[in-house]
């Protein structure tokens, strides 16, 4: 066991990061090992932990050990996804002596934290907290911390208690922080329980941050102020004391994102059309100063494939396709091994792999099934299409479309879905695709950093107009872009509009230039891996958060 545990890190902090920041998060992609991630969130909290390493800032995270991680996406005797929850164990994780009551319903909870040493992935030092106590805890209390994103009410509101307060709590035991990052509103319990120390909004102000990653207002989480009163979630503040804090006078509907805006000195998206978006959803909230757009980033040093960088820095371009074309093979084992189906790495392959939510179109390229079927089968020039991504598990719809894909491919040579995104899984794909498909209805996506990843390995963006890729694509240049539909338009004609051109463009531009001109398609790869870097690599993004929020 750790004990005695302090502030330290294993580096004399940067001057220009010496402010002690602490980040909260739900959920970190760290590493595949440690399955405490649902997906981009998660990814992007990982990334800024290990840029934050890498630059040496004087920062910390804070996480939940979730004893079941999120679910493993597993398949039926008809291949139809069923979900499992498989304890996890962690021997890299150590138990520390930091162990702290919270009051969950009047009922005292008590949680432990454990301690990631950087040196096991290279991240700052990190403390992930369980109610999982055999002795301390009754079994009710002990679920707490058993499933990332559970479906119940009250169990999800007593992990924010205990993420947010226990967090707090942690980090008092090590000395203190100057800035208190949300990531995402998860942990607003920590607000509550600083500003019980202060009774002082300018002083509350000054220590929390908030990034908000939902442009959808439904995602935005809400819940009734008298429901989360009596759960603790207000750390012991009268009701009166909450509204006033968070400028709620009336009603019973309690934002957990307004709350969090009005509460924090600062806040922002996570790209900047993100920030627009949301200076725009939140206008009726008197907030402390506009949202600002950090656009999000991923760790180059992590997900790119070393030998494809060495290729491209020594502008090799034999040693480039020749590694990338063993990269596809890599992924097609993968194929062969889950589905049957052989693929072949001379054909162009499309993917799209990333969370199942309705305004992400999985589906959108198979609007004509017709069109889609003759694109795989074409005697000359045919594409070959993966699918890969996790419905939460209880959103019935995209577990239904996940399984009607399966369906629909289980007889193509050419098509295949995959089961078991995990950060091993999205590396692979990202470094097997020839082009990263992102179809969003625009602009509900936030960012969407997984393009990031695939323009490092040799994928090429084929998107949407939405999230960071306004900031990034030349069509013909490095990517290829979708118009923008009229946002004006029904969501039938958005749809239409977009498939449209989805279509037309394979058809025209990027099917004949993969096959036709391999070295302009090159060109377009080469463009693509040098221009996503450093912009779109998450140390950019950790010194912009020192630098505009911290």
């Amino acid at each position: 066991m750790k004990t005695n545990c302090k502030w330290e890190h294993p580096y004399t902090p940067d001057p220009a990061y010496s402010k002690r920041a602490v980040y909260f998060s739900m959920e970190f992609g760290i590493d595949t090992a440690m399955k405490i991630y649902s997906g981009g969130l998660g990814y992007l909290a990982g990334s800024h932990m290990r840029s934050a390493y890498q630059l040496k800032q004087n920062m910390i995270g804070i996480g939940m050990l979730w004893k079941y991680g999120y679910y493993d996406q597993v398949r039926d005797h008809n291949s139809a996804m069923k979900v499992l929850h498989r304890e996890r164990f962690y021997s890299f994780l150590q138990p520390t002596d930091l162990m702290f009551p919270v009051d969950v319903k009047g009922h005292q909870v008590q949680v432990q934290a454990y301690y990631l040493d950087p040196e096991v992935f290279g991240t700052v030092p990190m403390y992930f907290l369980t109610t999982d106590l055999e002795h301390e805890n009754d079994y009710l209390s002990s679920t707490i911390t058993h499933q990332l994103y559970v479906g119940n009410g009250p169990a999800r509101v007593a992990q924010s208690i205990v993420l947010g307060i226990g967090g707090a709590k942690v980090v008092e035991a090590l000395g203190g922080a100057e800035v208190y990052h949300l990531n995402e509103a998860h942990a607003l319990p920590l607000a509550f329980y600083l500003y019980q120390q202060h009774k002082d909004i300018d002083k509350l102000r000054e220590q929390l941050v908030f990034t908000t990653h939902t442009p959808v207002r439904a995602g935005n989480e809400e819940r009734d102020i008298n429901f989360l009163h009596g759960m603790g979630f207000f750390a012991g503040l009268s009701l009166e004391e909450v509204r006033e804090v968070t400028q709620h006078p009336s009603g019973d509907v309690f934002g957990y994102t307004p709350a969090a805006l009005v509460m924090a000195k600062r806040s922002n998206g996570v790209s900047q059309l993100h920030a627009e978006v949301s200076n725009k959803m939140w206008e009726h909230v008197d907030l402390p100063a506009p949202i600002i757009g950090i656009t999000n980033a991923q760790n180059q040093t992590y997900w790119q494939d070393p030998q494809l960088k060495a290729a491209l820095d020594a502008d090799d371009d034999e040693a480039l396709v020749k590694r990338k074309k063993e990269l596809k093979k890599q992924l097609f084992d993968i194929v062969a091994d889950q589905t049957g189906h052989l693929l072949n790495p001379d054909l162009l392959t499309v993917v799209w792999a990333r969370r199942f939510a309705d305004y992400k179109r999985a589906d959108l390229i198979m609007r004509d099934l017709h069109e889609f079927y003759d694109l795989l089968n074409r005697a000359e020039q045919p594409m070959q299409f993966i699918w890969a991504g996790k419905p939460y598990p209880g959103d019935g719809w995209a577990i239904d479309l996940f399984n009607k894909l399966v369906q629909m491919t289980r007889l193509s040579h050419t098509a295949a879905v995959l089961t078991g995104y995990e950060m091993n899984l999205s590396a692979a794909l990202k470094k097997g695709s020839d082009v990263w498909l992102n179809t969003p209805r625009r602009p509900k996506e936030a960012s969407g950093t997984s393009g990031m990843t695939a323009a490092m390995n040799a994928s090429v963006n084929f998107s949407t107009f939405d999230g960071w890729i306004p900031e990034f694509a030349q069509h013909g240049h490095n990517s290829f872009v979708i118009p923008p539909a009229d946002p004006e338009a029904s969501v039938e004609e958005q749809d239409e509009h977009d498939y449209q051109h989805l279509i037309r463009i394979l058809k025209e531009e990027i099917i004949p230039t993969y096959y036709e001109k391999p070295k302009e398609w090159l060109r377009i790869v080469k463009n693509s891996m040098r221009e996503v870097v450093p912009k779109f690599d998450s140390g950019r993004m950790a010194d912009e958060y020192y630098r505009r929020l911290y």
